[in-house]
């Protein structure tokens, strides 16, 4: 007889603390769904038996099954899984110490990451499908400049700076519609890691922040699937079983846009297109008779799971996401005689790579994992009026090799060491035929690494550290590069926390605009290499100050911190004002604090959060070396959101608002014999404020006892404000200035139906 209680009584005690006691006694670690333990009771721990004798009766009294992995892990599982022999997991010791952090499937790390977790996600206002980079811009200290989620600034740092890895992958290209969605699907993906701050020091790069995405890494033992569409594409996924020991997870997606117009559709097209290279030359010309795009997007991912023993694992990913754009123009020349003009842009990103887990004796955990990753942005064009072709690529290849080593010392500490290998190399070429002129550039870096870190948890959990430090060695300059990174967590009383975060980082690789034309003005920004002279590397140096109290239904997270990153170049900050063609060196200094306050209710969570940053450049010689406002700065930003939960029906509202961002103006008096603009002091005024109010319900149903669906419904913008997130001047024909509005996306409905087996 099964003595599982699911309802509390006197004299039993939450599972979840029964199993914090077995570890700290007998020194081991258990991993778990939270689903598969959440309100499950058991009789208190006699401590007086033996291990074994205990896991006996916590497996009778739960009916869950517990395998013994290793002399340390224990992995628990739900008694109707198919048996598939014993699987070891690699250590996690980030216990989570606010859980629903804004919404279910959000959480906080005791380390200070946040983690979200996809399947379990809740809703967001204006989100009806759990939309990654979408989801981390609802974080304090995350914002979009430009609404485009290939463009998220973390903290004040532009989107380079942010490292992108999937499954251990560093990803260039980050989204679909040129930036609108997320370019990884997310009915795969089982954890997203997101640090803004006292990252691991097995990460290189990103100054600004890591995004980690990953799918599950555990054999299912059970067939999964599913399939959907919303108002822009249509997706599927599968999670089968080849063997007790293998299986195969399966996702693709891919937009009809080339086949059907939808309002969702309309909205993005004129977002993006608005003031492209396209529509400049149609505003320039009285001579256009039509024009025709066809524009569509894929993306694949694929993971095969073997479990060659249970104490060694294989693993291979694969991911191709692809955007493209054909775009025509019937126009009538000088001669009176209609011409065709074609252009065509191509966006693709091709990932894969293979990662092997071994378990050593004395609980020595080792990983190895080689990777390739290839980024390609194409872009070809004809003019006809002056007989023309210009084709213009931006290329990286990036091959990767690291090897991780995680040792328990004892049942406190850990050390986790490792060395990486990445070489990186980076193609620009442009060719024009009328005038002819080629211009080929390849430039390639090689890194090697080697790190180390100390991991401390205390046996109360009140206290935890981690202390490490990373050592770059760029084989092309001969430059060490020495970055720290440290972690503590202080645990004041049952419901007060604070925490301490400080890292060095560094990267040598960036974007530029080189023109804003470039890419027709869509993709601007180009990959570059460091030349550790006129392009340098990127270093930054940042701490935070953070304090968490969470009791009784509330969360109140302050995190105070300072950031500094030097090495960043005039180019790679897009300026559109007198700076546009200036190459100077310098950095950015930002100040700034992030407040979350978030109540849960029974079914209701309501979060308000605010973000101040003071964000300023200071440049060699641009400005005379006078501090003045980074391009992105935004110095106020508020959110308020509530989500309903109500069984099966989930409802989001919020509102975002947030300072607008600086621009330079044009002097007032200008020289009428020169044909450039002459401006004031840089970014000396800022736009009005932004302000956007959304909503998003999603419904939950049976078809039958095996096939679930679910049903979505959102408005972006529900409020249709009209928001410019740019402005900047050009010249027209006749000499004369002329304003350019960027404006954010007006109302965006949209719509999703889903099927799970």
């Amino acid at each position: 007889m099964s003595l599982v209680s699911y309802g509390q009584t006197s004299d039993k005690i939450p599972l979840t603390k029964a199993l914090e006691r077995v570890e700290a006694h007998f020194d081991v670690r258990f991993s778990y769904a939270d689903k598969n333990v959440k309100d499950v009771f058991v009789s208190p721990i006699n401590t007086e038996l033996s291990f074994k004798e205990v896991i006996t009766i916590l497996e009778r009294e739960t009916g869950l099954r517990f395998n013994q992995l290793n002399s340390r892990f224990i992995s628990i599982e739900s008694a109707n899984l198919k048996e598939s022999g014993r699987q070891f997991v690699l250590q996690k010791l980030d216990e989570v110490i606010v859980e629903n952090y804004l919404t279910k499937g959000i959480s906080k790390s005791v380390d200070g990451a946040i983690n979200i977790t996809p399947q379990k996600f809740g809703i967001l206002p204006g989100l009806i499908e759990p939309d990654v980079l979408h989801t981390i811009q609802a974080l304090p200290g995350v914002i979009s400049a430009d609404e485009r989620i290939s463009n998220i600034n973390v903290r004040g740092g532009t989107n380079d700076q942010n490292l992108i890895l999937f499954e251990g992958m560093k990803m260039y290209q980050s989204g679909h519609f040129f930036g609108l969605i997320s370019a990884f699907n997310p009915y795969l993906s089982e954890a997203v890691n997101v640090s803004k701050n006292g990252t691991k020091v097995k990460y290189g790069d990103g100054v600004s922040s890591i995004i980690s995405i990953a799918n599950s890494d555990e054999l299912s033992g059970q067939f999964k699937g599913g399939a959907g569409t919303n108002l822009i594409s249509v997706d599927g996924f599968v999670i089968t079983p080849l063997s007790e020991k293998t299986e195969l997870q399966l996702a693709a997606r891919r937009s009809y846009t080339d086949l059907i117009s939808s309002p969702t559709y309309d909205s993005y097209f004129e977002r993006i297109f608005r003031d492209s290279e396209f529509n400049i030359n149609e505003r320039a010309s009285d001579n256009i008779v039509s024009e025709d795009e066809r524009f569509f997007f894929y993306d694949v991912n694929a993971k095969f799971l073997y479990d060659i023993s249970p104490t060694s694992k294989l693993r291979v990913n694969f991911i191709n996401v692809f955007n493209t754009l054909d775009y025509s123009q019937q126009f009538f020349d000088t001669n009176n005689n209609q011409q065709n003009r074609n252009s065509q842009l191509d966006q693709t990103s091709y990932a894969a790579n293979i990662s092997y887990s071994k378990e050593w004796k004395n609980n020595l955990i080792a990983k190895a994992q080689i990777y390739y990753s290839d980024y390609e942005i194409d872009a070809n064009s004809t003019d006809l009026t002056v007989d023309q072709n210009l084709n213009q690529v931006n290329e990286v290849q990036d091959i990767g090799i690291r090897l991780d080593v995680i040792k328990p010392l004892d049942k406190f500490l850990n050390l986790n060491t490792g060395y990486q290998f990445n070489e990186v190399g980076v193609t620009n070429e442009e060719i024009v035929t009328n005038p002819p002129f080629r211009s080929l550039s390849k430039q390639i870096i090689r890194t090697h690494a080697v790190y180390g870190e100390a991991e401390f948890t205390s046996s109360s959990k009140s206290t935890y550290a981690r202390i490490g430090f990373r050592v770059n060695y760029l084989e092309k300059f001969g430059e060490v590069l020495n970055e720290p990174r440290i972690a503590v967590s202080q645990k004041l009383s049952d419901n007060l926390r604070l925490e301490f975060l400080g890292e060095f980082k560094s990267q040598s690789i960036t974007q530029i605009a080189d023109l804003q034309q470039d890419f027709f003005g869509i993709e601007k920004r180009r990959w570059q290499l460091s030349d550790n002279e006129s392009i340098p590397i990127l270093k930054s140096q940042q701490a935070s100050l953070g304090i968490n109290y969470n009791d009784n239904g509330w969360l109140i997270n302050v995190e105070a911190y300072t950031k500094k990153i030097d090495g960043i170049t005039a180019r790679s900050q897009a300026f559109q004002n007198q700076f546009q063609f200036v190459e100077d060196i310098g950095e950015y200094n930002i100040n700034g604090f992030d407040v979350l306050i978030n109540k849960q209710f029974q079914r209701f969570s309501s979060w308000l959060s605010y973000s101040y940053g003071n964000n300023n450049y200071t440049f060699e010689t641009i400005n005379n070396g006078e501090a003045f406002p980074n391009n992105i700065d935004i110095t106020h930003a508020i959110t308020f959101a509530s989500t309903y939960v109500l069984d099966d029906l989930k409802i989001g509202f919020g509102i975002n608002w947030h300072s607008g961002r600086p621009y330079t103006t044009p002097a007032e008096v200008q020289n009428p014999f020169n044909d450039v603009i002459e401006y004031n002091t840089p970014n000396n005024e800022r736009l009005i404020d932004y302000m956007r109010a959304d909503i998003s319900a999603v419904y939950k149903f049976k078809l039958s006892n095996s096939v679930k669906a679910e049903a979505g419904a959102s408005i972006w913008n529900i409020l249709n404000q009209d928001n410019i997130i740019n402005r900047f001047y050009t010249l027209d024909l006749n000499n004369e200035i002329v304003q350019v509005n960027n404006r954010a996306l007006g109302f965006t409905p949209n719509f999703s139906f889903r099927v799970s087996f």
